[in-house]
């Protein structure tokens, strides 16, 4: 029995584009024999947020129109959240800045690394995700993230209290993540890395797949076959 290959992404639950790559990952974990780290950081706007600062005037109109091409080709629901993972606001001089407040964008990153160690992490972040860009309005609301959580397979209550009790530790592991999302040689996401090589952006996943087959990597053989 050969060994799996292994993959990084680096993703954040503030990224659409992180989303809109997160249903191919998904979909390479159950087809190849391949193991996906799932490994969340804090989005720029946490990290970096002065990256927004000195964008070129005509960056966040492509960025818009590009997200929703992209979608559309992809043929996944999009809708910027809300609210938005990341709480922002607009001051005086007209700058997008972070609050201090963040309700839930550590939260989200918590779990997401609890549930990457509890054995699915891709899964909670698709599912997740697809709650938070697909459209649903007050997605931290209600049922919505539960029912999320279960279709991946996990109990968001139970995870939640985890979270609450080691979120030091949790810190801790997202912060190893940053650092090893920095020295796989990249700082957007999602950031793929495989053997020292990164690849970002959700249109990367292809020539990423590329590289994987010039690795060996092969299909899963469905249970009950023959071998």
């Amino acid at each position: 029995m050969t060994t799996p290959l292994e993959i990084d992404v680096f993703w954040s639950f503030r990224s659409p584009w992180s989303y809109l790559a997160t249903p191919r990952l998904r979909e390479w974990q159950a087809r190849y024999d391949l193991t996906v780290n799932f490994r969340p950081v804090y989005p720029l706007a946490i990290r970096t947020p002065e990256f927004f600062h000195n964008q070129h005037p005509q960056w966040l109109g492509y960025f818009l129109t590009d997200l929703m091409r992209c979608a559309e080709y992809l043929a996944l629901p999009i809708s910027w959240p809300e609210p938005d993972p990341v709480n922002q606001y607009v001051d005086d001089n007209g700058v997008r800045q972070t609050g201090e407040e963040q309700p839930y964008i550590h939260r989200l990153t918590r779990l997401g690394a609890l549930a990457a160690e509890q054995g699915d992490g891709i899964a909670f972040a698709d599912e997740v995700a697809r709650v938070i860009w697909g459209g649903t309005k007050n997605w931290h609301e209600g049922d919505h993230l539960a029912e999320a959580a279960a279709r991946a397979g996990f109990d968001l209550a139970a995870l939640d209290r985890q979270v609450e009790v080691e979120a030091d530790r949790l810190e801790a592991v997202i912060q190893e993540n940053q650092a090893a999302h920095d020295a796989a040689g990249h700082w957007g996401v999602p950031t793929c890395a495989f053997r020292g090589e990164p690849f970002f952006g959700q249109d990367r996943l292809d020539v990423l797949l590329w590289r994987l087959r010039q690795a060996g990597v092969t299909e899963r053989t469905p249970a009950g076959s023959a071998t």
